[in-house]
């Protein structure tokens, strides 16, 4: 195994000159394991994928994470730590002719004494047959297997693949270890200093994509010179349209998403839709959005039609198995929905005032009628005694039937409103209460 992989003295590790006019990206790619930033949870001493190049072991692997946070260096990593021949196809343009000719390549490496990997970017647009054509070749040990994806795995690779890899999950990087590759990066192309409110705008732009990053740092320097500092107006003449209109975490991105929830909730479609564009085309994760919408589901429509949630999760669920752009259709839709659907924030209002009730209130022992008696003893103990089987009684409801801990008077926490789905739920809790209070009064007679 090379031993350059773990060292981190820079000085021994020139850079090809072959390298001067390649892109940035290209020119600060780790060929060291101490020289990448990011996934320490992967490549700190101990961590899976050091502990396993540390111990010679090389094992098919998938990685799986979003775009720049460094799929393809780390199998490049592995082939030079094993004096491996590194063999690329990119799923997207490659088809079964480029899978014969790697594993000809690796027949070839094997008769000279050389172990091979086979390193499939995009592995995810390969179709069942594509995927299905490695697997005799990985089962042989002809070469063993990486295949990068920024889908999930789950859904995407095949489970006879899936089973013979490894899936590592790579994570976006950083703010400090975005800055951090931003001192490397300006030291690279001799970039003046950053101003605060540059930098921390430049590293939102990112948003944890270290290739971002870099290509935006090489447009700086095409038009800083002469300048004594990067700050905000040389970064927006340098990245014009590609900038992030709005910082992730910034009062402007609070406000979009606070103006996209507020057109859900105010039933207006066309500027929910509106909203919702100007985040994604802002640069926002749509999983963020996702977590968002199915927030609106739960707080500003509940039960006034409970689909609404299934949609947003629908939504959740397409984005996750199709990503950008084709999963941002379904999340346009659930956002239609739900601006649309009836409004009720019963669940919301009762679920927070349930809260408040019990923080404020003391710890009230559950009745015993209420209680299981799984054991003889508990039986012994009156447990369970007296309680009322729903199913056993009229209309499946034991009328008068108390659920709240005694000496309690029941409060009614949840009131739904007379929209939507909401409307019948609220007439039928009316005649269960209305029947509750005949029971009560029958009761308080016969005694």
């Amino acid at each position: 195994m090379s031993a350059s992989l773990f060292d981190d003295d820079e000085a021994s590790l020139p850079r090809p000159a072959a390298l001067a006019n390649a892109p940035l990206a290209e020119r600060l790619r780790p060929r060291a394991l101490g020289e990448v930033i990011g996934q320490r949870h992967l490549l700190a001493p101990g961590k899976p994928v050091a502990a396993a190049f540390a111990a010679g072991r090389l094992h098919s692997m998938i990685l799986w994470g979003p775009p720049g946070v460094g799929k393809t260096t780390l199998a490049r990593l592995v082939a030079g730590a094993f004096d491996a021949e590194f063999i690329v196809i990119s799923a997207v343009l490659g088809g079964v002719k480029d899978i014969r000719e790697a594993v000809d390549r690796a027949q070839a490496a094997r008769r000279a004494g050389r172990a091979s990997i086979v390193f499939v970017d995009e592995v995810h647009r390969f179709n069942k047959a594509q995927q299905d054509a490695f697997l005799p070749h990985v089962e042989s040990g002809l070469f063993t297997f990486i295949g990068a994806t920024t889908e999930n795995p789950s859904f995407e690779v095949n489970s006879a693949l899936l089973s013979r890899a490894t899936v590592h999950v790579l994570q976006p990087l950083a703010a400090a270890e975005l800055v951090e590759l931003l001192e490397r990066a300006r030291a690279a192309v001799s970039l003046p200093p950053f101003t605060e409110a540059a930098r921390d705008r430049l590293v939102g732009y990112a948003d944890g994509d270290a290739r971002r990053l870099l290509n935006a740092v090489e447009n700086l320097a095409a038009v800083a010179a002469g300048a004594t500092q990067v700050d905000e107006d040389l970064l927006e003449r340098a990245l014009g349209e590609q900038l992030r209109r709005y910082d992730k975490g910034g009062e402007q991105f609070y406000d979009t998403i606070s103006a996209l929830h507020k057109s859900v909730r105010g039933s207006d479609p066309d500027a929910a839709l509106y909203w919702l564009v100007r985040m994604l085309d802002g640069g926002v994760d749509p999983r963020y959005v996702a977590r968002r919408v199915l927030r609106m589901a739960s707080e500003d429509i509940g039960l006034a039609d409970p689909r609404a949630l299934r949609m947003a999760l629908d939504a959740t669920e397409v984005f996750e198995r199709m990503g950008s752009p084709e999963g941002e259709l379904a999340l346009a839709q659930a956002v239609v929905f739900l601006a649309a659907a009836p409004k009720s924030n019963a669940i919301y209002t009762a679920w927070n005032e349930v809260r408040a009730f019990v923080a404020a209130d003391g710890t009230r022992p559950v009745p015993l009628r209420l209680r299981n008696a799984p054991t003889k003893l508990m039986t012994q103990l009156d447990y369970g005694r007296g309680y009322r089987y729903a199913h056993d009684e009229a209309e499946g409801f034991a009328a008068g039937e108390n659920y709240f801990p005694d000496g309690m008077s029941a409060p009614h926490f949840y009131r739904p409103t007379d929209r939507g789905l909401e409307a019948q739920i609220a007439a039928k809790l009316a005649r269960l209460r209305e029947a509750n209070a005949a029971a009560s009064d029958a009761t308080d007679q016969s005694a």
